[in-house]
């Protein structure tokens, strides 16, 4: 090993690596993705809708100084048929995958006996855990190519501290609504994460997980709307909520040569707020 390996611009390099990032129109996926750019990657963002999209790509080439590239993939991941024709879609475009950011998430909160099965538990299990397993063994040939064990492939799964909490209940719902499949969604994604680590590694590729907690989003709006970022406040040890270079400088971490030898983990970006949970409207009564 030289001295130069050991230098922040190799062992945080990611530059020239292509990177595909689902829900990378929104919130913490659009955080990824403007990291990535900014630091010279090649980057494909997915979603639903297409008009997001393309706003996101502008506002990220804007913030990306001319460093790295960003463009766009319309797709659905909810089902396996949506999972396989993004798929088809990025390997028209390109033929090695460096980095995989399985961020696409949903969430549904009901009163304990409202909970529908469809919208509430189908739907959140096919986005949260499904698209995870199936994009990821989808885009393995693509992941594994070149791959070394000192440049492997990498998969980044963003799930949730709410995880690895009982609760179900918080500040992303309403009151009285749980979040009662969110949570052992992304559990399960966890698991997966673990369990894909374990199979793609003899393969070169890395597999780690972020679990975020609040910072702002489509999912958090409602919560922040609400109660108000003041209120989160009260409930973060670290003093504030999340911010785009915490996710950024994470995810840039995991795909960089820095983490080549970091796999199966599950890593809490939410400020130590796990150990201090409980309502956010319940601290304006204290």
């Amino acid at each position: 090993m030289s001295s130069s390996d050991l230098s922040v611009s190799d062992l945080f390099n990611v530059k020239g690596k292509i990177v595909l990032v689902t829900g990378g129109g929104s919130g913490i996926g659009k955080m990824i993705a403007t990291g990535f750019a900014r630091n010279g990657a090649k980057v494909y963002i997915a979603s639903r809708k297409e008009g997001q999209l393309k706003e996101a790509v502008a506002e990220i080439h804007k913030n990306a100084a001319g460093n790295g590239s960003v463009h766009h993939i319309v797709g659905d991941i909810s089902s396996k048929a949506g999972c396989d024709s993004l798929i088809n879609e990025f390997k028209k475009h390109e033929s090695k995958l460096h980095v995989l950011v399985n961020n696409s998430g949903a969430s549904w909160g009901s009163p304990f006996e409202e909970v529908p099965e469809g919208r509430g538990w189908d739907h959140v299990f096919n986005l949260n855990v499904k698209s995870i397993f199936y994009l990821t063994v989808g885009l393995t040939d693509l992941l594994k190519k070149d791959s070394t064990s000192l440049d492997p492939g990498r998969v980044i799964n963003v799930t949730s501290n709410a995880s690895i909490m009982a609760s179900t209940e918080g500040e992303v719902s309403a009151e009285g609504h749980g979040i009662w499949s969110y949570n052992p969604s992304k559990a399960a994604a966890n698991q997966l994460t673990s369990s894909l680590a374990v199979e793609l590694g003899p393969s070169q590729i890395t597999v780690n997980a972020i679990l975020p907690g609040v910072f702002p989003s489509k999912m958090t709006a409602f919560g922040l709307k609400t109660y108000g970022e003041e209120t989160f406040i009260h409930s973060q040890p670290s003093g504030r909520i999340g911010m785009p270079q915490d996710a950024a400088g994470l995810a840039l971490f995991l795909a960089s040569p820095a983490s080549a030898h970091v796999t199966g983990t599950h890593i809490v970006l939410d400020g130590g707020a796990r150990f201090k949970a409980h309502r956010a409207a319940a601290t304006t009564k204290l």
